[in-house]
């Protein structure tokens, strides 16, 4: 029986441990992870999760909650009160008469006098109140476009670092490319000097061609990890999560089309700084209806219903002879005079002003940006032709530079002359089309467009 359960506790051990095992495993396998990576995604992983756009999402919230609670103030209150006085020495009337003076006390000495109200009270015309519930609506609508323009300025973001991944990560295979072919070529070179064919100045000189590019695809790939690191912030997804772009920027080259106008005035419209300063025109026009309520009457009703006992000469407040009472009064309030009231309305006047003076300016700065990044844009375009035939002749000239020295008629100067203009050539055609990607985000930024928001 004893070897039995031993046999049981061994078991039963071995289970426990392999659980541990699996789950330490599956806990491994999600901390660190890898993320097939496209704009599209990118995009919608940032919107998902970026903190910006949660913080802006709350802000909506917090404006919904204030609209209500302006409505709210149109509805009843109801207050209790109760109030114990206990009158150490009442006060004493003294009345001058033909008679001669006559005293009155008011109330007596060392009694207590108990008193409970309800009080119900409520707004009938409060014209503060109707603007003002109109004015939280209106601000809801600005907290909304607020948002929007959290979400196109992150989609710009995330848009312009995928970019600007995509050009590192180019580019690091263009470096890396580079380099094999220089090892290759000063391996070549090597086992001619070894053998007296070629001189030492051209082991040398491709030696320092490999050194070099070494220490060109060292670089590279730092500036493509920094990329990565600076999208992963953007899209709020940690630092152990590995990401794989099975992209390239020539991918995108038949994207690339020319802006057919110059003249953004229509399309600006939907610029969210100028939504914005529209939105902020109408809190102030009801700021200005708000302010003239000053000038406005207001009622109000409020019921009240009593119960009192005094004079008591004991502290037994439960055996007091408490009388009821109630009552009903109409508040009308009518502001005749307040000098504020009018540098109120002065001062919401130049804010108007201010704020339309701003506006023209704002929209004539995004007009020239507008057409800067457009123009940019057909630069861009018209480089790329030109860029991708300098590649193709680059590639042409590295092949015939190759045979040349493999026959003896050319020199390991030519050699890596046209290794550098070929890598250039790749560089400089990957950086065009980068252009052209990272000045249309800022033109759709610009002009508001909604391209990748649900």
């Amino acid at each position: 029986m004893k070897s039995k359960g031993r046999r049981l506790f061994l078991c039963l051990m071995a289970s426990i441990m392999a659980m541990g095992t699996k789950a330490q495993e599956s806990v491994q396998t999600e901390s660190v992870g890898t993320l097939d990576l496209n704009l599209e995604k990118a995009i919608e992983i940032a919107l998902a999760e970026n903190p910006t756009i949660k913080v802006a999402d709350k802000d909506i919230e917090l404006k919904k909650v204030a609209d209500k609670e302006a409505w709210q103030a149109l509805l009843p209150e109801v207050n209790v009160t109760g109030n114990l006085q206990h009158t150490l020495l009442a006060a004493e009337m003294k009345l001058n008469t033909p008679a001669g003076t006559q005293k009155f006390k008011m109330g007596q000495d060392g009694t207590n006098t108990v008193a409970a109200a309800a009080t119900l009270s409520m707004p009938l015309f409060a014209p503060a109140v109707y603007q003002n519930m109109k004015l939280t609506k209106a601000d809801i609508k600005l907290a909304q476009e607020k948002a929007r323009s959290s979400r196109l300025d992150l989609i710009k973001q995330v848009s312009k670092a995928y970019y600007q991944a995509l050009l590192a990560k180019d580019s690091y295979e263009v470096m890396q490319k580079s380099f094999k072919t220089s090892k290759q070529n000063y391996e070549v070179v090597e086992k001619k000097f070894n053998v007296g064919r070629v001189s030492e100045y051209d082991k040398i000189s491709a030696e320092v061609q490999m050194r070099s590019m070494e220490s060109a695809l060292t670089s590279a790939q730092t500036g493509m990890t920094l990329a990565m690191l600076q999208l992963k912030v953007l899209m709020g997804v940690t630092e152990n999560v590995d990401l794989k772009i099975n992209d390239q920027l020539k991918n995108y080259e038949s994207q690339l089309v020319l802006p057919e106008t110059y003249s953004f005035s229509q399309e600006l419209q939907n610029n969210s700084s100028l939504r914005q300063f529209e939105l902020n025109k109408n809190l102030l026009e009801r700021s200005l209806k708000i302010q003239r309520t000053n000038f406005m009457p207001t009622l109000a009703f409020q019921l009240t219903g009593q119960y009192q006992s005094l004079y008591n000469k004991d502290w037994a407040l439960w055996n007091y002879e408490y009388a009821p009472s109630a009552s009903f009064t109409l508040v009308l309030s009518i502001p005749i005079y307040k000098a504020k009231n009018w540098t109120g309305l002065k001062k919401i006047k130049i804010q108007m002003a201010q704020l339309e003076d701003n506006r023209i300016n704002t929209e004539r700065q995004l007009n020239m940006a507008a057409q800067s990044y457009s123009k940019n844009m057909a630069s861009s375009i018209a480089q790329i032709g030109s860029n991708k035939t300098a590649v193709q002749q680059a590639d042409k000239a590295v092949m015939i530079s190759e045979k040349r020295y493999e026959v003896g008629r050319g020199t390991i100067l030519e050699l890596n002359q046209s290794e550098v203009a070929l890598t250039q050539a790749e560089l400089t055609y990957n950086q065009s089309i980068y252009d052209y990607l990272n000045n249309r985000a800022d033109l759709d930024y610009t002009l508001g467009r909604e391209t990748y928001l649900k």
